[in-house]
């Protein structure tokens, strides 16, 4: 499968397979594509939020709220890494969701969206986003994700 070149700025972070993401039919497990989204996430706030220190959001606090995932195609194990494209798709006041594109290449495994949200750690409550933050995030903020279900 392909898509068309986005309008709007994605990030882009490599990620590699782990041998054990591979279950009983020998392509990655479905639980696994959780992880992977993780792993790309994290790194997208270190390249979103630099300017504040990078892991500021994950300092201050964050809650993974929602997560939804579209498999296009059997994602199978390799050594080299795969691509993760993320950007913003909606902005909040204390929440925000991302979109996902696992692909390689023309190869376009997965779509995902995953709702945020800022977290106050000592409250043990949401967090609205700073200033910053919103610039860092509207920055990013593009399409909503291409979901199959929702055209």
């Amino acid at each position: 499968m392909t898509s068309e070149t986005p309008a709007h700025p994605r990030l882009t972070v490599q990620v590699v397979l782990r041998w054990g993401d591979m279950d009983a039919y020998g392509h990655v497990n479905n639980v696994q594509y959780h992880r992977l989204l993780e792993e790309a996430r994290i790194r997208a706030f270190g390249e979103w939020f630099h300017a504040s220190g990078g892991d500021s959001m994950l300092r201050s606090g964050v809650l993974l709220a929602r997560q939804e995932i579209e498999f296009l195609e059997q994602l199978t194990y390799r050594p080299e890494p795969i691509d993760i494209e993320m950007w913003v798709t909606q902005l909040g006041g204390a929440s925000w969701d991302m979109g996902y594109e696992i692909r390689d290449g023309d190869a376009l495994y997965a779509r995902a969206e995953s709702t945020l949200v800022a977290f106050d750690l000592a409250s043990q409550g949401p967090r609205k986003l700073t200033s910053d933050e919103r610039a860092a995030l509207t920055a990013a903020l593009g399409e909503p994700v291409a979901m199959r279900r929702r055209r």
